[in-house]
């Protein structure tokens, strides 16, 4: 297999010379959506230098659908355009870079910039294609999404992709080779994002990586083939609506030209950094289900419906009168959250009362103890269950991992042109 017709391969690489990176850099535009003064203040320290935040549109920010918000996405698509008559960037064609994202915790995360072939990727919920979305997409948060980028000359991304490498075929051999990689960037990111580094594999390690990716994806396709399911070599652990997007814009496109079919279009990939789910700086913290104005008895008595009385999935409920393990019937799916949330849909439906998500244990037993009110305490998605769970129940709900805090999302620093000759 060649590494034109890998699901992931190397790309064409826009970098900002490093001394602009410390200003250019900044966090994914979908968090921090509660604190506008976050992005208040990324865009008062890039004033009158080079920066990706004039680039990209913080959900913060967007505002209702009206003439400021064209305005805004005009504005992104020419700031997009004199970045790159402003001899910003760094050229890298068909390049692999190493990234080292040193966290606050002092936990290295590492990954590998390439490009996914959208052809092999689907979001909807029943996809059977080699890489597939994590959690269920919202096709509400797409239109916006679709507005900026399908007139944009550049794409920025703070996609991440999961590899399943327990074997450590992928990383390993790259992070051994370090020393001999030519440094591209090394510096501090703002507002607490820790330290990143990157390196460029030069053209024999970038062909033993594609080697080792063929030989990965071949791997897990005949693992999935064995069990009967549809094979799947890649996950998408964060900026699945951002990816939906790109596939949406590259349908649009081929629909709008047909013999755009089966061509070498950039519209047709898109930038993500993969990483390995195995890595032990990955760290997947289930996200907690609060129920508010509920009748906790009522809701006690329904749960009676999905779960067993001993040898199922473990949920905790907790409420004002105290705690409660309960076990979730395994036959009614592969993965906790897989049972419990649509149970709470359909619940919700029915009786009244509202749903919100919480990140932390202790978080969700303090809200927990407030009158009317009940905590659905998940338990963290095994690594090893993680891909085996969306191979055999389909995509998870929204709202059912996180990976890591949100000063450790990926920041945008790397840029690839989308649009030919643009």
């Amino acid at each position: 297999m060649s590494s034109r017709e890998a699901c992931f391969r190397p790309g064409d690489f826009l970098i900002p010379h490093e001394a602009l990176l410390p200003d250019w850099a900044v966090i994914a535009c979908d968090q921090f959506t509660s604190e506008p003064e976050y992005w208040r203040a990324v865009f008062a320290r890039a004033e009158g230098k080079p920066s990706a935040c004039r680039l990209i549109f913080p959900e913060a920010e967007l505002g209702p659908d009206d003439d400021a918000r064209a305005a805004r996405i005009d504005r992104i698509n020419q700031e997009m355009a004199r970045a790159l008559g402003a001899e910003i960037f760094r050229a890298f064609p068909h390049s692999y870079v190493y990234v080292e994202r040193t966290l606050l915790s002092g936990v290295v995360r590492r990954g590998i910039l390439g490009v996914i072939d959208l052809e092999a990727y689907d979001y909807s919920a029943d996809a059977v294609s080699p890489i597939r979305a994590t959690e269920r997409t919202v096709l509400e948060r797409i239109p916006p999404r679709v507005r900026i980028r399908e007139r944009a000359p550049l794409e920025l991304s703070h996609v991440l992709l999961l590899a399943d490498d327990a074997e450590g075929t992928l990383f390993d051999p790259v992070t051994a080779a370090r020393g001999s990689m030519r440094p591209l960037y090394s510096f501090e990111l703002m507002a607490g994002g820790g330290h990143i580094a990157a390196w460029l594999l030069d053209p024999a390690q970038t062909d033993a990586l594609t080697g080792a990716l063929n030989a990965y994806e071949a791997r897990l396709a005949a693992h999935w083939q064995a069990l009967g399911v549809a094979p799947m070599c890649y996950a998408v652990g964060d900026g699945n609506h951002s990816l939906a997007t790109a596939k949406q814009i590259w349908e649009a496109r081929k629909q709008a030209n047909p013999a755009l079919a089966g061509r070498e279009d950039p519209a047709r990939y898109a930038m993500v950094e993969l990483e390995n789910i195995r890595d032990e700086a990955q760290v997947f913290e289930p996200i907690h289900r609060l129920l508010t104005g509920v009748d906790t008895v009522s809701l006690r008595a329904a749960l009676a419906e999905i779960t067993v009385p001993e040898g199922g999935l473990p949920v905790t409920l907790v409420t004002a009168g105290g705690e409660e393990r309960l076990a979730l019937n395994p036959a009614l799916g592969e993965l906790a959250v897989g049972i419990l949330q649509p149970f709470l849909d359909r619940y919700l439906q029915q009786h009244a009362g509202a749903i919100d998500y919480i990140h932390g244990d202790e978080t969700a037993r303090r809200l927990a103890r407030q009158p009317d009110t009940a905590a659905l305490l998940l338990p963290a998605i095994g690594k090893g269950d993680f891909f085996r769970g969306i191979a055999l129940g389909g995509v998870l709900p929204r709202k059912t991992f996180s990976m890591g805090h949100a000063q450790e999302k990926r920041y945008y620093i790397e840029a690839r042109r989308i649009v030919p000759n643009a």
